[in-house]
């Protein structure tokens, strides 16, 4: 009979491995780590010691006994590996590393070993078959998947310039196969996410994340134009020739034209030792993120003399550094708005010891982003106060600790630092944004939405000229938008919206825009939590915008799906003095306010609620949502208890799992045309 503490240890043990599984889940399939490496390797750590103290505990689906991830399917079909891709088992320590070496020269004294620098991305491996006398060329690519099974890649690696097509027939056998860590260097990184931050769009989180998404692209040249890199670190199956030496295969590989992986041929532990440092030095000046260094046996046949377990390859081991941190002291918060409108917060420092920038990993650091305000204060961060700052995949500074306290906890301001409006705190959130639409930090965002497919449907009138427009002053709110035909020919002349018939053009499609049903102007307004769904639904219930205005918090509340929050934010709007005057400039200008007549349409999808997601096999998702509405029913984009029927495409993801989970009807775009047309279910 099992004692309690037995039992509570078995307890401690499978909730510890349920959290460990959900952190892999997010790391390998979604790519959206929640923890750093660091966490992630002590809650290993400790996994394993658990199961050293109690081999019975463990289980067959232990993260210990599994490899990361799952193959997936958004870039290819799924591939079983001919030489199966597992992980290297993580050593922390010096000392690791010197017992590992000593236990295999033990074995085979005149053993040698490869050092290699571990890159931070994710494995692929190659396969290229010769063509009769002439060269090899590749005839498939694979990620790693489960170690097991894996996603064929081919067409998105044929566009990543570093991985060769074809292999110099002077190689030996028929057949190679290799792999290697493909990645995304640091200024294609930041490419990236200055593009997003143009675009108003969500930033990547760290260099590995992005190159997994773009390695699984449908499109191609997405790929191509995001700048994927790679390192050949493996020869996984060749002729006996590159399967003896591993370091003389990699050269050989090098002399054809391969991208290898940094390596240094060593035969002490003293010279293991000293490539380990060599490496973490550099660990600053290079131009991809490094994930440790990585100890090999040269000699691969004895490789399979040296197992780790079923998760691991033989005959490796990966030294993991330590994360470096400096302490450093709050010299100012800096706040700032972004085109959301949302406030940023930025601390700048200096190195308590030496009174400059920090330097981390080869870098002098000197701002760190602060998040948001639960942030701050749960980490009590104020000027004055001293920090522990590291360095976040060897690229992103963040403060990790307190150190000394701040005189006090910096407080946020209550109005905002560009317009001068309140601020508002998001409910359930920490943001903290600038609701007024007319500040002059959001205003192009603002302007963009007003014209987009959903509201007034401007066509030409997009992002780019925006900026232009308002930085040259024709454009202040989407008042202008509607005064910009007044300066046609300045217009013209100064090339801003381009020739006379660019310009005239964009100009009739806001001249069009006017008579838009008041659904789209409402929608356009960019009031919080109403967007086109809820604005349906609104002018349902008044006949004019100018009507509506007139309505009170509690009169709105009344209207169907039309709770207190979002109430609360119309009533808002409405009574701001600034918005009543844009909605008075907008009707003297023409922009109709009054709801479309109903044109006596059948109302077959009357009381239903409907959600349509993933790709439909003819109609676009929008065209979809529309019938829908026109036939009485509601569309939204979210799956709840309310749900009546979800409309399912291809790839319908984590929509059709929760429906699945919630008992909700799931129908084809055939099943879904066919209640819109006859009301049948």
């Amino acid at each position: 009979m099992k004692t309690t503490n037995s039992m509570d240890k078995r307890t401690e043990y499978l909730a510890l491995a349920e959290e460990i599984r959900g952190h892999m889940r997010r790391y390998y399939d979604e790519d959206a780590p929640t923890i750093s490496d660091e966490a992630y390797d002590a809650l290993m750590q400790r996994l394993k010691a658990m199961e050293a103290e109690d081999p019975t505990l463990i289980q067959p689906d232990s993260p210990s006994q599994i490899i990361g991830g799952t193959a997936k399917r958004t870039a290819g079909v799924k591939v079983t590996h001919h030489v199966p891709m597992l992980s290297i088992e993580d050593v922390f320590t010096r000392e690791a590393v010197q017992e590992w070496v000593s236990s295999v020269l033990a074995r085979h004294p005149g053993c040698a070993f490869s050092v290699e620098t571990k890159i931070d991305g994710l494995s692929m491996s190659l396969r290229y078959r010769r063509e009769g006398d002439g060269d090899f060329r590749l005839e498939l690519a694979e990620t790693r998947g489960d170690g097991r099974i894996g996603e064929d890649v081919t067409v998105n690696a044929r566009v990543i310039p570093d991985v060769p097509l074809t292999l110099p027939k002077e190689l030996p056998g028929d057949y190679i196969e290799l792999r290697g860590e493909v990645y995304m260097d640091h200024d294609a990184f930041e490419r990236y996410n200055e593009a997003q931050r143009r675009q108003e769009k969500k930033e990547a989180a760290n260099p590995r994340n992005l190159a997994a998404g773009t390695l699984r692209q449908l499109d191609p040249e997405i790929t191509r134009q995001r700048g994927l890199r790679i390192f050949v670190f493996n020869v996984q199956d060749a002729a006996p020739e590159l399967m003896t030496s591993h370091c003389a295969a990699l050269d050989r590989l090098a002399d054809a034209g391969v991208p290898v992986v940094q390596h240094r041929l060593c035969t002490t532990v003293e010279e293991i030792l000293a490539a380990i440092d060599a490496i973490g030095e550099e660990r600053g000046s290079l131009d991809f993120d490094l994930d440790g260094a990585v100890v090999k046996i040269d000699h691969t046949p004895w490789r399979e003399e040296f197992p780790a377990g079923s998760k691991y390859s033989s005959g490796h081991i990966a030294y993991k550094y330590p994360p470096e941190e400096r302490a450093v002291v709050m010299d100012e918060i800096l706040t700032d708005v972004g085109r959301t409108g949302k406030l940023t917060f930025t601390g700048v420092f200096h190195d308590r010891e030496t009174g400059k920038p920090a330097r981390l990993c080869g870098t002098s650091v000197s701002r760190a982003t602060l998040h948001n305000i639960d942030y701050i204060r749960e980490l009590r961060i104020g000027v004055g106060g001293v920090y522990t700052v590291y360095k976040s995949g060897e690229i992103i500074p963040r403060i990790s600790g307190l150190v000394v306290e701040p005189p006090e906890i910096y407080a946020p301001p209550s109005r905002c630092p560009v317009c001068g409006h309140p601020l508002v705190r998001e409910e359930d959130s920490a943001d903290i944004r600038c609701v007024n639409n007319a500040c002059p930090a959001q205003i192009s965002r603002t302007l963009s939405y007003f014209c987009s497919r959903d509201a007034m449907n401007i066509m030409g009138l997009g992002e780019t000229l925006i900026d232009t427009l308002a930085r040259e002053g024709y454009l202040r709110d989407c008042a202008d938008i509607y005064h910009l035909h007044e300066h046609r020919n300045e217009l013209i002349e100064r090339g801003l919206i381009g020739k006379e018939k660019n310009t005239d053009k964009l100009l009739q499609e806001i001249e069009k825009s006017k008579g838009n049903d008041a659904v789209r102007l409402l929608t356009g307004l960019a009031i919080r939590n109403v967007g086109l769904s809820t604005a349906r639904e609104l002018m349902r219930h008044v006949a004019d915008i100018r009507e509506l205005m007139q309505v009170t918090q509690e009169g709105l509340t009344q209207i169907p799906d039309i709770g207190g929050t979002i109430a609360a934010d119309i009533y808002a709007f409405f009574h701001e003095e600034e918005n009543r005057t844009l909605l008075m400039r907008l009707a003297d200008a023409g922009v109709n306010m009054a709801r479309a007549e109903e044109t006596g349409g059948t109302q077959h999808l009357a009381g239903k609620t409907i959600v349509v997601t993933g790709t439909l096999p003819t109609l676009g998702r929008k065209e979809v949502e529309e019938l829908i509405v026109q036939t009485g029913g509601k569309a939204t984009g979210s799956v709840s208890k309310m749900t009546d029927f979800l409309g399912a495409g291809e790839a319908a993801g984590s929509k059709l799992t929760k429906a699945q989970e919630l008992g909700i009807p799931v129908i084809t775009e055939a099943e879904l045309i066919k209640m819109i047309e006859t009301g049948e279910t």
